[in-house]
């Protein structure tokens, strides 16, 4: 949500910028339904303080933030609970998970950089190598992407354990791109790794929260900004959020590679149904039959 995604900047805001940014994060509402003058009276700013302040987090000025304010705050209102409680039913649980992760979906289709998704295509197809690196929670993620993007054409791999993707990462050269996964951007081993990997002379795309050091080090940063507390159902959101930039990249990548790389991939769908056809007609044998 554009809230969280201001919390997790305030330090990186300039002392003018930080007080219109309280303001906003003090009363969302008021911020969408008054003009700029207001909130510059509010914040105790000049206008072109508040302008400086929306492009200071990702937008053209004024405008552009107030209509992605009111954009999420239409998704999730502030107060709006949907954590699960110990009394909760089942019928309770339904709603309140799908209506998480429905608000998760929505809010990053609204606020996904589509120029830091078309920077990091560029990057994946001119690619010798991609490898993705992700622990815990985001090595699920890693390995998912894996998954998705080994049919590209492009070697790819998925490290989940730090001392492997540490001395990957001093291996890879120039040409090579890491895809770091992280939904806090601030594990010291991940952060080696890439370190190591820029080091190296390749290209590190971060899908981590904005302003965090993950996101320093990315040649391409495409920010994945969500709230973060006590709950630890959290990052089943978090998690369905990468998972969704993840087929975004994979599908753009393919379409990216042409027509003939297409044809291709259909070639590998029938071959795999060719084979499971084979084996349900196996299945469907007499067992004396199959010896």
């Amino acid at each position: 949500m554009l809230l969280d995604s201001i919390r997790t900047q305030l330090d990186s805001l300039s002392k003018s910028e930080k007080k219109v940014a309280l303001a906003v994060l003090e009363n969302p509402e008021l911020t969408i339904s008054e003009n700029i003058t207001s909130l510059a009276k509010n914040a105790q700013v000049s206008e072109p303080t508040v302008v400086r302040f929306c492009r200071a987090i990702g937008y053209d000025g004024w405008h552009e933030f107030k209509l992605k304010l009111a954009q999420g705050l239409a998704v999730a209102p502030p107060g709006t609970d949907e954590s699960p409680l110990q009394d909760d039913l089942a019928i309770d649980l339904v709603s309140k998970i799908c209506s998480r992760s429905i608000n998760t979906l929505l809010d990053l289709r609204n606020n996904l950089d589509p120029d830091a998704i078309q920077r990091t295509l560029d990057l994946l197809a001119r690619a010798n190598k991609i490898e993705f690196y992700g622990q815990g929670t985001s090595g699920i993620v890693a390995t998912d992407a894996q998954h998705k993007f080994f049919r590209s054409g492009i070697p790819t791999v998925a490290y989940t354990d730090p001392h492997i993707h540490s001395i990957s990462a001093a291996l890879l050269q120039k040409g090579d791109v890491v895809v770091a996964i992280s939904q806090r951007g601030s594990s010291p081993l991940l952060l080696r790794s890439v370190q190591l990997a820029r080091r190296a002379g390749a290209d590190v795309v971060a899908l981590t929260p904005s302003g965090t050091p993950l996101a320093e080090l990315a040649t391409v940063l495409v920010p994945i900004d969500l709230r973060f507390d006590a709950d630890p159902y959290t990052p089943i959101s978090a998690r369905l959020a990468h998972l969704v930039v993840i087929d975004i990249l994979a599908v753009g990548l393919a379409l990216k590679r042409g027509p003939e790389f297409r044809r291709k991939m259909q070639s590998a769908q029938k071959a795999l149904q060719k084979l499971d056809m084979q084996f349900d007609s196996f299945l469907q044998m007499p067992q004396n039959a199959r010896r």
